[in-house]
């Protein structure tokens, strides 16, 4: 598969997206992301309205943010549900707040358990600066702000199943965090709700049969 990060592209309805695609080998189009979240007021785009994720097969799954994406919560929370083994995080940020998004790729690897790899842009536009976590929290990998530098990792994707099943440092489950008998618990903010019964562990690899993109409310 290739990421050839996001481009602005005018979908069927006339509007402008800030779109992330996946290239198979073969040339298709594999997968794409609308960003949800564009960065007002600065960023005039349209607004994307689902989650994305997609199958390398045998090795794992990856969901698709991009850069302000990364700054709420619901993104990584649903693109783990759906069982991302990894965000992918595009970003183009020359801005300070390069700092700020550095933490958020680490707390959002802890809070879903999930490998976090946020991308930035390289000098002049962008700060650099960019970084592979793993589920547990660990920077595995990073760049300081030149532009000649290039980040690599080799990352085993099923370290984040490992990390749900036995939990973080072999103690916290969040995707278990339920008795069998727990009410669900309101979300005024989304007009939705908690349901135990839906908030599950991602799907094993076995379940695993090909993308998926949905969107929703409540989890």
């Amino acid at each position: 598969m290739a990421r050839p990060g996001s481009v602005y592209e005018r979908g069927d309805d006339g509007r402008v997206y800030n779109t992330a695609p996946v290239y198979a080998p073969d040339g298709r189009r594999a997968a794409q992301y609308r960003k949800i979240f564009p960065w007002h007021p600065y960023e005039t785009t349209a607004a994307g309205d689902r989650f994305v994720v997609f199958d390398l097969e045998g090795h794992g799954r990856v969901g698709l943010s991009i850069c302000y994406d990364a700054w709420f919560p619901e993104t990584t929370r649903h693109l783990a549900w759906q069982g991302a083994d990894l965000v992918l995080n595009l970003v183009r940020t020359p801005t300070v707040d390069r700092a700020q998004e550095r933490v958020l790729a680490r707390a959002n690897a802890i809070v879903n358990q999930v490998f976090v790899a946020s991308v930035n842009a390289a000098p002049p536009d962008g700060a650099g600066r960019s970084l592979v976590v793993d589920p547990e929290g660990r920077v595995r990998a990073e760049s300081g702000g030149e532009p000649e530098i290039v980040v690599t990792d080799v990352l085993d994707l099923a370290e984040a199943r490992r990390v749900r099943e036995y939990g973080t440092a072999g103690l916290t489950r969040v995707w278990d965090p339920f008795p069998d008998d727990r009410r669900p618990v309101d979300l005024p903010l989304y007009d939705g709700r908690i349901d135990p019964a839906r908030w599950r562990r991602a799907l094993p690899a076995a379940g695993r049969t090909g993308a998926e993109a949905v969107s929703g409310g409540g989890l």
